[in-house]
């Protein structure tokens, strides 16, 4: 949606903090009961043609399981899950294009490491451009790490570039 500009009538973009050129993903955290069937309720509810899940990773217990998921479209995820009957959180962690070398998880690791980040949790991504893959990586600094890897010239990922569905495989 275009604002109309006090000057002139030109229209400018509104800018907000996060959206799809933040350089941080959206994480969200779904919590389940640990019983059969639950994870797929979940995945058919959310799963559709305009929501595409592009990260999962799930932590399980004897009594519930944490699901972390990353969309391609994180409004309309948010939406569905709040409709849905799914307890969630949301949070920021960094996605990274892994470099064209040998060791291209040590590269990473390594410029968190010098910049001493403290790594919680990996976890790949559905995402493939120009033949690289990438990572999702929750911090104890998203914007330190944002900034290190910027630094080493590694390329972030923002919302939007999970929005371009040309090379996912």
């Amino acid at each position: 949606m275009m604002d109309e500009h006090a000057h002139g009538g030109e229209f400018a973009e509104p800018e907000t903090l996060h959206g799809q050129n933040w350089p941080c993903l959206r994480q969200f955290c779904i919590f389940l009961e640990n019983r059969v069937g639950r994870l797929n309720e979940l995945m058919r509810h959310l799963e559709t043609m305009d929501v595409k899940v592009l990260g999962l990773s799930m932590v399980d217990s004897v009594d519930f399981a944490m699901v972390r998921l990353i969309f391609n479209n994180t409004d309309r995820a948010r939406e569905k899950l709040e409709l849905s009957n799914f307890l969630f959180s949301e949070s920021d962690v960094v996605g990274v294009e892994l470099p064209e070398d040998e060791m291209p998880f040590a590269t990473v690791c390594t410029a968190l490491m010098k910049a001493e980040i403290n790594i919680h949790h990996v976890f790949m991504l559905k995402y493939h451009r120009g033949g690289r893959s990438a990572v999702a990586i929750y911090v104890d600094d998203v914007d330190r790490a944002v900034k290190t890897m910027e630094d080493a010239g590694l390329k972030v990922l923002t919302e939007g570039d999970l929005l371009v569905d040309d090379e996912f495989f």
